[in-house]
């Protein structure tokens, strides 16, 4: 949805609640917001769902539990977070449970918006598992157990692939064989793209101007990192691809890196091909480089002159910046980059780095405002420029709320 559809839509009324949902392979994570301020009423998580000692994690009123709680599965996991729910008054009665937003991984080529669940797309999602094998299994398995648990109450796939379905031919396609593409949807993808919308949208508000009229680079910093170009309040390219695997060096994934390397491995070490899946997700970036994907203990140690945390550093930021260049050619003209992501929002020092030397290209750094950046919006460049630097704080879960109730409604005027 974008912030034109959510102003021409009727405001929320005061008994509006969504439940935001995010479901991994053991665990749930949830949100219960009231959307006519989008205040935050709960939140919490279950863990190790259909493991030794499941317990869930709950905050509500004031108040915050961390307890046992009986989770075989997913279907009694989402039963215990009814009761919390429920139990600790977040749910005043039934009919406030306007929608549920389900946060998917994968939605392919064929979801482009948030979409209300129903067998049909619950079926479409188990066609579309093998494009992302860790992470739609996980979140079918999660929707089904949540559509038992709340049978009533309308459910909404918001897809993290969604946002970056605007992009040209010539930046999705890979130089690979046509029937790749068409028989087994070898392209560019794109991910963290509910964060990239948000931000934008937050970013266009601050700076006064309608997100159309804009051209922005989005750099999403966190465990898992990516970059968007988005001209127009439109995506035109991005760093992730078919996987999460690729651009940005991340935590522990190894981003950009030539083809023939997984094969050269599997020749020359004997490795076999989930070995080298495995080493490249969980065991490369930061973490490969210096031994941790903690920038917080790679920024101590760079510091403190440990020369693996600074060549991991330097290289991280390498990245960043190359990604910058390519962007600005690719809008031609930049309005503002912004950061955002843990990374992103919290380490003066990464955006510094990301920034230097790219003064030609109009992007540079207040050490000073850089250095006490707070808040949900924060400048971070110097005035006299014309391409702005934000730091903006994202919110995902916020972002799928919205999302998931405009779905579930019908704009004015239709």
């Amino acid at each position: 949805m974008t912030e034109a559809e959510r102003d021409a839509s009727p405001p929320a009324r005061a008994e509006e609640r969504v439940l935001v949902v995010n479901c991994g392979s053991s665990s749930i994570k949830y949100q219960l917001l009231a959307m006519a301020d989008e205040r935050r009423l709960a939140a919490g998580a279950v863990e190790r769902i259909g493991e030794s000692e499941p317990r869930q994690q709950h905050r509500a009123g004031g108040e915050e539990w961390l307890r046992p709680v009986a989770a075989r599965d997913h279907r009694e996991a989402f039963r215990g977070v009814a009761t919390a729910l429920r139990t600790g008054g977040a749910l005043e009665a039934s009919g406030a449970l306007v929608a549920i937003g389900h946060r998917v991984v994968h939605g392919g080529e064929r979801f482009h918006a948030p979409t209300l669940l129903d067998a049909g797309v619950c079926e479409a999602l188990r066609e579309l598992s093998p494009l992302a094998p860790v992470h739609n299994p996980a979140n079918l398995v999660g929707i089904e157990a949540c559509l038992a648990a709340f049978p009533e109450v309308p459910q909404v796939a918001v897809f993290d692939t969604a946002f970056h379905q605007t992009l040209p031919p010539r930046a999705f396609r890979y130089a690979v064989p046509e029937d790749w593409y068409r028989r087994f949807g070898v392209r560019r993808y794109g991910f963290h793209g509910v964060s990239h919308r948000y931000v934008a949208e937050r970013a266009a508000r601050a700076l006064g101007r309608p997100l159309a009229a804009l051209n922005l680079i989005t750099l999403h910093l966190g465990n898992g990192a990516s970059a968007a170009a988005i001209e127009a309040g439109r995506c035109i390219d991005t760093s992730m691809g078919m996987t999460p695997l690729e651009g940005l060096v991340m935590g522990s994934r190894s981003g950009d890196l030539d083809p023939a390397v997984p094969l050269h491995l599997e020749r020359v070490a004997g490795l076999a091909p989930e070995e080298v899946d495995r080493a490249l997700n969980q065991d490369s970036g930061l973490r490969g480089l210096c031994g941790t994907n903690d920038v917080r203990e790679i920024l101590a140690r760079e510091a403190a002159g440990d020369e693996a945390a600074r060549l991991a550093l330097e290289i991280y930021a390498y990245r960043l910046r190359k990604y910058l260049g390519a962007y600005a050619a690719v809008l031609g003209r930049v309005d503002a980059v912004v950061f955002t992501g843990g990374v992103g929002e919290n380490a003066p020092r990464v955006r510094e780095l990301a920034c230097a030397g790219l003064e030609r290209l109009d992007l540079c750094i207040d050490a000073t405002r850089n250095d006490g950046a707070t808040g949900e919006v924060c400048e971070v460049g110097r005035r006299d420029r014309a391409t702005r630097l934000l730091v903006v704080r994202t919110d995902e879960e916020l972002q799928i709320a919205r999302e998931a109730l405009a779905a579930i409604r019908v704009p004015r005027g239709a």
